[in-house]
């Protein structure tokens, strides 16, 4: 009993009084017969007021149509470079030596056409000038630097043409060129801003495969990452995406703001990496804010030895899909979490599913979190506040973080171990299904909040049986008919939190 006490005072609460462990437990106590068919409700969410972060991060001057390119510069690679300058002797200067091509632009309006290809030249652009950049079925490999090197601060419009493929490799060493910073095969001091329906594949042989000083943005276009010694992508100041389809495997991680925050509006996302997938950090200057907000997208995120998404300041996750497979944390944010929607899927061999440093919110969404064995969670929060007023929540590992009752509308519970690939089932006592799961790893902690789940209400627990014609979201049945196995015990949902078995601790 003493140990129950100690294990309640450690949750996720900050006020103990908040904490309303208990309900009963009776094993083997139903009506329900073993064999019954139950139909599996369609799992659907109530959302209450979102919270957190909701900005879009919308700049209509980076929509390449609002502005105006009046003339045309074309470059053609092959075993001879190809040039066309319209303006020569009027502000663009267009050199070439062994294959590396220099443009100098002192004049607005210009826009760059590249085509061809090369096995050992580059194109490095100086620019007063925002400009546009199309690439036009145009391969470059070069062996002493970047295939791209855009030594500008201003707005560069990558246009990827469509109906092409493009491609940029790099070398493994760089050739210095002053005190010009180069880190990438495609680098930039400014902007970067991706559109277009064709594709793009770049090998980072040196460093990072794109990087930016300032920030990327991705409205559309096949961009495809198919090494990189450290990130896929790098910018200091942000990253934003409104769309695309983004293929990244990296030694390190796939998306990483240094100094900033990351919007990502839309896009299809699937990332192999060893570090982190998507990080929005900051390394020396703690007045930045390094926020994390997803409005929407699909994702696949594996990662080998760190986390999925993490944001060192506050996650917000508005809508999308996640997949989320990672040895660290599958997500993890340094202020706070807020889940307003999505269906998310976080599954961590080695630490927590789910892992805010201060509050975590759920106010809606579809979320399956597996964390692994004890001290590890489904979901943790750090002794912190943990609000839930919406969503379907199944969280096992180790231990959770205990919701707070005194501010939380939807009520949760905190079951037992279940072993892999064992069907779980509750229902209530009418022999309404509440929750079909198939479990995808053995675990001593479940928390389980949902709005079928109504206080002062006695629900029965059977594990086994089997489901028909059904429809999983990684192990959480939205359709099918179950036919009950075994039931193991009841329980009284009889709080806001009801403590049944398990173990509730900080976790880290």
């Amino acid at each position: 009993m003493q140990l129950l006490v100690l294990a309640a005072l450690f949750s996720c609460s900050k006020e103990t009084d908040d904490l309303t462990p208990g309900g009963t437990t009776t094993p083997g106590s139903s009506t329900t017969t073993t064999g019954s068919a139950v139909s599996i409700d369609s799992t659907t969410t109530t959302t209450s007021k979102a919270e957190g972060n909701t900005g879009t991060a919308a700049n209509a001057e980076d929509i390449v149509t609002n502005s105006t390119f009046s003339s045309t510069v074309t470059i053609a690679f092959g075993s001879t470079v190809s040039i066309s300058n319209p303006l020569a002797g009027k502000g663009v200067t267009v050199t070439e030596t062994n294959g590396d091509v220099v443009i100098n632009a002192t004049v607005a309006e210009v826009a760059y056409v590249v085509s061809g290809t090369t096995t050992n030249g580059s194109l490095k652009i100086y620019s007063e000038k925002k400009f546009k950049l199309t690439l036009n079925g145009v391969a470059i490999t070069n062996a002493d630097g970047p295939a791209i090197n855009i030594q500008s601060g201003k707005r560069a419009f990558v246009v990827l043409a469509d109906n092409t493929t493009n491609s940029l490799t790099d070398g493994s060493k760089y050739t210095a060129s002053g005190t010009e910073d180069m880190k990438g095969a495609f680098f930039s001091e400014g902007q970067l801003i991706f559109s277009g329906t064709g594709t793009l594949s770049v090998k980072g042989n040196y460093k990072h495969a794109i990087a930016s000083d300032d920030y990327i943005r991705i409205i559309s276009g096949t961009i495809t990452v198919t090494n990189a010694v450290t990130d896929g992508i790098h910018t200091n100041d942000a990253f934003i995406a409104d769309g695309g389809t983004i293929n990244f495997t990296a030694t390190d991680d796939g998306i990483q703001c240094e100094e900033g925050y990351i919007v990502i509006n839309s896009g299809t996302f699937t990332i192999n990496v060893a570090g982190k997938g998507i990080t929005a950090s900051y390394d020396t200057d703690n007045t930045i804010d390094p926020y994390l907000t997803i409005n929407g997208g699909t994702f696949v995120i594996n990662s080998s030895k760190g986390e999925g998404i993490e944001s060192k300041s506050t996650l917000t996750i508005n809508n999308g899909n996640f997949t989320i497979k990672t040895a660290d944390d599958g997500i993890n944010a340094g202020k706070a979490i807020y889940i307003n929607g999505g269906s998310i899927y976080s599954y961590a061999t080695s630490n927590d599913g789910i892992d805010s440093n201060g509050p975590l919110t759920v106010t809606g969404g579809k979320i399956v979190s597996v964390g692994a064995g004890s001290p590890e969670e489904g979901f943790d929060c750090d002794r912190n506040t943990f609000k839930i007023t919406g969503g379907i929540m199944v969280g096992i590992g180790g231990a959770t973080s205990i919701p707070t009752a005194s501010v939380s509308t939807q009520p949760s519970v905190v079951l037992g171990g279940g072993t892999a690939n064992q069907l779980f089932h509750i229902q209530s006592g009418s022999g309404t299904e509440v929750l079909t799961f198939l479990i995808p790893r053995t675990y001593t902690t479940m928390l389980f909040s949902s709005p079928k789940l109504k206080t002062s209400q006695t629900y029965k627990i059977f594990t086994g049986g089997s489901v028909a014609t059904g429809t999983n979201l990684n192990g959480l049945y939205t359709a099918g008919t179950y036919t009950v196995g075994t039931q193991s015990s009841s329980f009284t949902a009889s709080s806001m939190v009801t403590q049944i078995g398990g173990s509730s601790g900080p976790g880290r």
